[in-house]
């Protein structure tokens, strides 16, 4: 099984998103499906597990804290900070009293006494990220963290805070379609020996085929707020996806298992984190591991789906505002 490296620690190439466990996708899982889909990633070899105190604003913790402590020892676990629900809202809060407040409810869910990385889950841009950093530097000198690391920032920010404390890992949206990481973070990750972290790696879904219509996504769902799920863009990107399906057939693979196979080409830096609530979805989000595509299919992928070809922007407005990554012209 391909490996990639998190600071110090080691773990199988693909890892697992926990956020749709709990929250964004519509309806989530039952309490005992959820804890059977983590053991059975645990039994397929998956040991990166990614959460946030976000996730139904602490229930994912809590789910992913029962499911796996017997695991603890095993696994390499990941959470993040500095966006939580309060009041049944979300709120961006990077101020240190709130982060140091937030560690300790994030390990007490977890039922664990210390979190192998921890993100700074979106740079509250009303407090310098160097102030952020330092609050969470001191997490690391307490024992209470492992490593740490950003999400969806600019490499901008990435060098304002790796020179208050190593950034171990950077998470990002990163896909076929999404490619903004391109753009100078992915390298700098590279420069710096920090890990990138590619979440919703099949496109939330889209690059797996079957969404053609807003209205097939249910009441709470996150994407319906998206626009590349809303019209005019969601038809807008349709056209080339019988191309790319018709590509995953030429690799004898699922469309999903092309992205991700995809996703491991860009550099032995790159860990993505598909998330499911499938079990068969995550023994085929696995199965990518075993996939070696050629230089032709690689080639025909980036012609395929690229910045040119894919319309939309992958935030709402109001969001956009809230993230730091760069964006293409």
């Amino acid at each position: 099984m391909q490996q990639r490296n998190i600071g110090s620690h080691q773990v199988p190439a693909i890892g697992l998103g926990c956020m749709n466990l709990s929250h964004a996708y519509g309806h989530p899982p039952s309490e005992a499906d959820a804890i059977t889909l983590l053991h059975r990633a645990f039994e397929l070899g998956v040991r990166h597990f990614d959460t946030a105190a976000l996730y139904g604003f602490g229930s994912n913790e809590t789910l992913v804290g029962k499911a796996l402590k017997s695991l603890r020892g095993e696994i390499h676990l990941a959470s993040k900070c500095g966006m939580t629900g309060v009041d049944g809202k979300r709120v961006i809060d990077g101020r240190p009293e709130t982060l140091v407040k937030t560690i300790d409810e994030a390990l007490q869910r977890l039922q664990t006494d210390h979190i192998d990385l921890y993100y700074l889950h979106r740079w509250d841009k009303s407090v310098p990220i160097e102030e952020s950093m330092g609050a969470l530097s001191k997490m690391v000198e307490q024992g209470k963290v492992g490593a740490l690391g950003l999400s969806e920032v600019s490499a901008d920010t990435l060098r304002k805070a790796h020179a208050v404390h190593p950034i171990t890992a950077v998470q990002t949206e990163y896909s076929l379609w999404t490619r903004n990481a391109e753009i100078a973070v992915l390298d700098l990750c590279r420069e710096i020996g920090a890990t990138f972290v590619a979440f919703s790696p099949v496109g939330r879904g889209f690059l797996c085929g079957g969404i053609d219509r807003p209205e097939q996504l249910v009441e709470g769902d996150i994407r319906r707020g998206m626009p590349r799920f809303q019209e005019p863009y969601l038809s807008a990107n349709q056209p080339w996806m019988a191309d790319f399906a018709a590509l995953a057939a030429e690799n004898n693979c699922s469309m999903a298992q092309l992205c991700l196979a995809w996703l491991l080409t860009r550099g032995e830096h790159v860990l993505p984190i598909p998330g499911t609530t499938s079990l068969a979805h995550l023994e085929e989000n696995v199965g990518a591991l075993e996939l070696a595509l050629s230089e032709e299919t690689l080639a025909k992928l980036d012609e395929l789906i690229n910045p040119n070809t894919v319309q939309g922007p992958r935030y709402p407005a109001a969001t956009q505002q809230e993230i730091d990554t760069e964006e293409f012209a």
